[in-house]
């Protein structure tokens, strides 16, 4: 009898164990992660942010979770989402995708660490105090977007030598980015003794009613300002400028992947696997303070080379030569 009370013991404090363990064991830690679109937009960004995670030990539904806030193309909707993040009491914001995003987690927290990317100079935007000490509890990555509209242009020029009046697509709900991307095209245009012309679409119908207007201004080209929401909106504004035989360059690589006629900015793809190497270092204790913002320092030309023979185009072989990509 001693015996087996003695067996029934061992195995009951056997199974005890692993749930004494369990519950000894520190709470998964929770990211709240802030966007302005949607999750089928960066599909491969998400996949990239996840991979910097891993690169620290944190594995999405193991070891780690995320919280996700996508606002769906409504900047207004941003600071609610980023206040329910930090009622959720997460331990780091990811706020991917824009100056927008970046403001609405820097207004609602002064405590939670925030890793952002934005698509221009966090400094001047007021972000941070300065690049390498950034101070605060934010830090994160500068994809300067924005800031190559004017080499943009140049390439447009390269490729249309004779265009003259040049449209520019904007989003005017995203007023840093709008501000940022103008700054560098007119300024550029005035150089070039350039007529650039302005036109807004912060929504899908909108975007139609601007290249609705555009078919009867008949630009030399178009010029799409590297903004989230047009990123979104990458097939619409492929098939609109096709059917108006007019051609454009945009920001990111995923509107000339789809036939945008072309790009030209950073690997967003390993911008946003950065993004995930910062979160995995805020978790393991590293201070956003102590973690320079992480400047963009390889830039990708792709050219859709079957785009632009249906538009009738010869690229330049010097211009083909210097694309990092050209997609047949």
């Amino acid at each position: 009898m001693t015996t087996r009370r003695a067996l029934i013991g061992l195995v009951g404090g056997t199974a005890a164990w692993p749930l004494a363990a369990r519950a000894q064991q520190a709470p998964v830690p929770v990211i709240g992660f802030l966007n302005l679109v949607s999750p089928d937009v960066y599909a491969d960004r998400l996949r990239a942010f996840r991979q910097g995670l891993r690169d620290n030990g944190y594995v999405e539904g193991e070891n780690v979770a995320v919280e996700y806030r996508w606002a769906d193309n409504q900047v207004d909707r941003l600071p609610a989402l980023a206040a329910e993040l930090v009622r959720r009491r997460v331990a780091v914001i990811v706020a991917a995708g824009g100056a927008a995003v970046a403001f609405a987690a820097r207004d609602a927290t002064t405590t939670i660490p925030v890793v952002f990317s934005t698509a221009e100079d966090p400094v001047r935007l007021g972000l941070v105090a300065s690049l390498a000490r950034p101070g605060a509890n934010l830090t994160g990555m500068n994809a300067l977007i924005g800031e190559l509209s004017a080499k943009r242009l140049e390439l447009l020029r390269e490729l249309l030598p004779t265009a003259n009046r040049i449209a520019v697509l904007v989003n005017p709900a995203d007023a840093a980015g709008v501000g940022t991307a103008l700054r560098e095209v007119e300024a550029a245009a005035r150089a070039e003794g350039l007529h650039i012309r302005v036109v807004n679409a912060a929504t899908g119908r909108e975007i139609d009613a601007a290249f609705a207007g555009l078919k009867h201004e008949r630009p030399d080209a178009l010029v799409v300002a590297s903004q989230p929401f047009f990123t979104s909106r990458r097939v619409q504004l492929a098939i609109l400028a096709a059917n108006q035989s007019l051609p454009a360059i945009y920001g990111v690589r995923e509107i000339a992947e789809v036939g945008g006629l072309m790009s030209y900015g950073i690997n967003l793809v390993d911008g946003w696997r950065q993004i995930g190497v910062y979160t995995g270092r805020i978790l393991k204790g590293a201070k956003p303070a102590d973690l320079p913002v992480v400047q963009a320092a390889k830039f990708e030309l792709v050219i859709n080379a079957q785009t632009a023979r249906t538009l009738g185009l010869t690229v330049p072989p010097t211009l083909l030569a210097r694309a990092d990509e050209v997609i047949e």
